[in-house]
């Protein structure tokens, strides 16, 4: 991944990007040249977080903005709040995200007790609510934050599912995550995504029974 700003890339904002999977996903775009917007609810805790990362990674193409102008000057929005925010995420950048593509990477588990989710798919439901002018896309649900912050100039030893209803659109964050260093495979459209979701019910418990940090891999396809 290089270290320089490619100003032909599209600008991607992570919308609550300050929690924990927003920060590693933003530090390996930002490192690939992509120009970067932390996102959040309350503006200076964007700032801080951004400047933080900017720090890290010696870079200057990452800011901070409150999520809705975020997402208004975003090319790609990345969604990455708590699943207990997501529905109040969705309603509150509704006209925001308008003609975008938006990165849902929500998967509504429960740590503590994790269980799939029943129907519909949270991707369905923030595309119902959304309309069709933003086209909806579900990735990175199964992969373990800290993971993504570790080792950046490598790529990362796992894979991601991606679901769409737009093909293009999910082909769009296929190239996004290898540019992260993630690989990344389009499996289906948005009522997929219930099953991505409930796969990380199976990873904690697999993760807890054995103490490993468990993950997706994709077989039998050629890699291009």
């Amino acid at each position: 991944m290089s270290k320089d700003i490619n100003k032909n890339l599209p600008t991607i904002a992570i919308l609550g990007g300050t929690g924990k999977i927003g920060p590693g996903l933003a530090m390996r775009w930002a490192k690939a040249g992509f120009p970067i917007i932390i996102g959040s609810r309350q503006e200076s805790k964007a700032q801080k977080t951004a400047e933080s990362l900017k720090q890290k990674l010696d870079l200057e193409n990452i800011v901070g903005m409150e999520n809705k102008f975020a997402a208004r000057k975003a090319d790609i929005c990345v969604l990455t709040v708590e699943s207990s925010a997501h529905q109040s995420a969705i309603e509150s950048l509704r006209e925001d995200l308008q003609g975008k593509i938006l990165v849902d990477t929500t998967a509504r588990v429960d740590f503590r007790n994790p269980k799939p989710p029943s129907p519909p798919s949270a991707v369905r439901l923030a595309q119902q609510k959304l309309g069709e002018d933003v086209r909806v896309v579900a990735a990175f649900q199964n992969v373990p934050a800290n993971v993504l912050k570790e080792d950046l100039d490598y790529p990362v030893d796992m894979d991601v599912l991606v679901c769409s209803d737009n093909i293009q659109a999910a082909a769009t964050v296929v190239q996004l995550s290898r540019m992260a260093g993630v690989r990344a495979y389009y499996a289906g459209d948005l009522d997929n995504a219930l099953v991505v979701e409930g796969l990380t019910a199976l990873l904690i418990h697999l993760n807890k029974h054995y103490g490993g940090h468990t993950a997706i891999r994709v077989t039998g396809i050629d890699k291009d």
